[in-house]
């Protein structure tokens, strides 16, 4: 019968996913993360199928006495994780969290600078994105090539010259850390709002192994919450400054969210959790591992990005493979080898190289919360010279990848549940 077929094709296909990239494959896309057995048990709850628009206990629905008091909790324990007055975890998105901030922050026709696409700024922060359907004249920040970052002097002169409404930091492709008090301090001098995008490294602030945005500055902390911090997809709006924040919130619902995914928001607590209670050591071994890497890397003949800054500060390693055939041809290679990356332009790197830039994103926060160290990263960094550079049969390397993966089947930096709570869990 038809609808056996169905079942059966929809079965086999979530199967072989789950068995290619959570048991054969080495994982490394830099957006990307893994939950606990606790956060998956607090993610698969009744709330999924329940809506709650609005704000606890004053809702438009009935039902949500203990939602209210879920999210209540949630956003207490991201408060204290982040240090911040106000949280709010309705955004389904990263991207939901800066559009409603973007959009309760100016008007269309006003100005915004933001980290350009080319020096790793998010396609959200772009007139491409978000920013450009909310109407917003969007002028790029000076970037150095050299430094990867920011260019702090030329940045300055350009906000006194625009007088943006609001100022972007925070990115994609993200090595070094952005200078956001050096940007605070004139973004107050000329009545900008300083916005920073810590999607990527919002675990790494959570681990205090990555200077805190709203502590040097920055006036509203947006982000996404499965990247380096591990929870479920989502996204979160974080500030200090109240008269911020309220308008905000306004926008967030009625225009960017309705139902606010709510299964979600019991699951992020348990993340935040275990980063408080594990992040430092999390954070600490990513950055190591992600050094260890961009070094190996490196010695093998590697193009790595950022060598006279020691490679990077974040869970990120860039490579420009421009010489071993572009960031669409290694990444894809790489993949049939078991070993899951990203094509990235790099900064230097123009608009028509888009489909095949000059990069590869590398991002090591997953491989280390299976437990993967230092020593793991050279292996790591043999078989990317293997497919790449010694031009070996990719399925050859696959055999060694699976094998090697093989090693890594628990999920570390994380909660055990007792019998009794893991059964309350299921009941």
């Amino acid at each position: 019968m038809e609808e056996v077929f169905y079942i059966n094709k929809l079965i086999n296909l979530v199967h072989s996913h789950n068995e290619w990239r959570s048991k054969q494959c080495i994982n490394m896309i830099a957006s990307e993360n893994i939950t606990s057995k606790f956060v998956d048990l607090l993610y698969n709850n009744d709330s999924r199928h329940r809506y709650a628009e609005g704000h606890p206990f004053k809702r438009y629905y009935q039902g949500t006495k203990y939602i209210d008091e879920i999210e209540v909790l949630a956003n207490e324990i991201m408060s204290k994780l982040f240090d911040a007055k106000f949280v709010d975890l309705r955004p389904i998105s990263g991207t939901i969290a800066n559009a409603s901030t973007f959009k309760a922050l100016g008007k269309p026709g006003d100005t915004t600078m933001i980290t350009p696409l080319s020096g790793g700024g998010h396609v959200s922060h772009s007139k491409y994105g978000i920013m450009g359907a909310l109407g917003y004249n969007v002028i790029e920040l000076p970037f150095d090539n050299e430094e990867l970052n920011i260019d702090i002097d030329k940045a300055i002169k350009e906000i006194r010259k625009y007088k943006p409404v609001f100022i972007v930091l925070g990115g994609s492709l993200f090595l070094f850390p952005h200078p956001v008090r050096e940007i605070s301090e004139i973004a107050k001098e000329e009545n900008s709002v300083l916005i920073f995008d810590a999607a990527h490294v919002l675990g790494l602030i959570a681990g205090k192994k990555f200077p805190h945005p709203l502590k040097e500055g920055a006036d509203v902390m947006t982000s996404s919450t499965h990247k380096t911090f591990p929870g479920p997809q989502g996204g979160a709006v974080m500030s200090n400054e109240e008269n911020i924040f309220k308008p905000i919130r306004k926008i967030i619902f009625p225009v960017f969210v309705s139902n606010h995914h709510l299964h979600r928001l019991a699951a992020t607590a348990g993340a935040a959790l275990e980063m408080l209670y594990y992040g430092e050591d999390y954070a600490e071994q990513i950055i190591n591992n992600a050094k260890k890497l961009a070094e190996s890397l490196f010695n093998r003949g590697f193009k790595v990005l950022g060598e006279n800054k020691g490679f990077t500060q974040t869970h990120q390693v860039a490579v420009d493979v421009s010489a071993l055939g572009g960031g669409a041809f290694a990444a894809k290679a790489l993949e049939e080898a078991n070993i899951i990356v990203n094509k990235n332009m790099l900064p230097w790197d123009t608009p028509d190289m888009i489909k095949n830039p000059s990069g590869l994103r590398i991002g090591v926060q997953e491989i280390t919360r299976i437990g993967m160290k230092e020593d793991d990263m050279e292996i790591i960094a043999s078989f990317f010279e293997r497919v790449l550079i010694k031009k070996e049969d990719p399925m050859s390397v696959k055999k060694d990848v699976i094998e090697f993966r093989k090693q890594f089947n628990k999920i570390i930096y994380a909660f055990n549940l007792t019998k009794e709570q893991y059964d309350k869990l299921m009941a």
